[in-house]
């Protein structure tokens, strides 16, 4: 059987099988993008995406998180987000990445497919392949951060 070739696929992506890699293939209800709601904060957040943006403005500005909830799409509250983030937005990282997690948990446990599909993973390195992202991503150079990988192999060690 032919080895299907994707158009408009970035090169970049991990191919190989050896991991998981969950941007924008079989794997990619792991994303932030992807179309699961999440209840997080009393609130039912169109996408973790849409909940992860918000949480970054929930101390300071409560238009911002209006706005991000009512965003039509993951990549629409991802824009809002950065329309507004302040000059020391890195300095966020360490909530990031509480937040991140505490909205991954509520993802995998109200979404029965997400825990399906993690639990399918086995043991498994798990990456956000992103040519882009190094801190949630592996990025350009395949040598960034992978947070959200490991934080969805953190969840995953939890459960078996």
């Amino acid at each position: 059987m032919p080895t299907t070739k994707y158009k408009n696929r970035d090169s970049r992506l991990e191919t190989s099988g050896k991991v998981v890699g969950f941007y924008e293939r079989e794997f990619y209800c792991f994303s932030n993008f992807s179309s699961f709601s999440v209840k997080w904060r009393n609130k039912l957040w169109p996408t973790s995406e849409h909940a992860y943006q918000a949480s970054r403005f929930m101390e300071s500005n409560p238009k911002v998180v209006n706005m991000i909830f009512k965003a039509k799409s993951a990549d629409e509250a991802y824009k809002i987000a950065q329309k507004y983030k302040p000059h020391n937005f890195e300095d966020y990282r360490e909530d990031d990445l509480k937040n991140m997690e505490s909205i991954l948990r509520a993802k995998l446990k109200q979404n029965p497919y997400v825990m399906h599909k993690l639990l399918q993973t086995g043991k498994k390195l798990i990456i956000e392949d992103s040519p882009k992202d190094s801190f949630w991503g592996w990025g350009p150079n395949k040598k960034g951060r992978n947070e959200l990988g490991k934080l969805w192999m953190k969840l995953r060690k939890e459960l078996i």
